[in-house]
């Protein structure tokens, strides 16, 4: 009895394109790492729940897509436990997280490994696809984000979703709109570039 493939075939992911080494792997997820904590610096506090607006989701929506899934886990998890350690990277350059806001950052992880493994199946190769990926990736931040903030604000999750969700939607839906249009976009250039050689 022949076996059965259950996996979907792995292709390649943008950060495949370099060669690979320990050290541009090191740098890659260092360096991605230090993109969430410049875009975590984009931040407005809200008066009304104690999650502020940041660019942070966008960076970790372009490092999971780039990065593969165990790059990008590395990267985020870089970001929680360097931040944690006193690198000022979290919100308004803060190295102190609020255990209401800790959900956030554990599902950065969930998010950037999950899109890191979609991508590697080559969903992030069409806009529509890598939109939907996003997409995806937004709805695991927030499984993982709003019953924590429920539970460690002591609120319900009605609340938590109106202190934890709702404000952000506007802004992550054009963050989506840029990861989903801006890796395509990519491809098609390293695509060209490949062809020209």
């Amino acid at each position: 009895m022949s076996s059965i493939e259950l996996s979907l075939p792995r292709r390649r992911v943008l950060a495949d394109v370099i060669p690979k080494s320990l050290l541009a792997d090191a740098t890659l997820v260092i360096g991605f790492a230090g993109v969430v904590g410049a875009l975590a610096q984009f931040s407005i506090h809200l008066n009304f729940t104690p999650v502020p607006i940041t660019g942070q989701t966008l960076g970790v929506l372009l490092a999971g897509s780039a990065l593969g899934w165990r790059r990008a886990f590395l990267s985020m998890s870089l970001y929680l436990v360097a931040g944690l350690a006193g690198v000022p990277w979290f919100a308004g350059h803060s190295s102190n997280l609020p255990m209401t806001n800790a959900g956030y950052l554990v599902g950065f992880i969930a998010t950037g490994s999950l899109l890191g493994w979609l991508a590697s199946r080559g969903n992030d190769r069409t806009v529509v696809r890598s939109v939907l990926t996003m997409f995806l990736g937004e709805l695991l931040l927030y499984v993982i984000a709003v019953p924590w903030l429920a539970v460690a604000g002591h609120f319900s999750l009605e609340t938590a979703f109106i202190y934890g969700m709702r404000p952000f939607i506007i802004g992550d839906l054009i963050k989506m709109a840029i990861a989903g249009v801006t890796l395509p976009a990519t491809w098609r250039l390293v695509d060209r570039t490949s062809a020209t050689r």
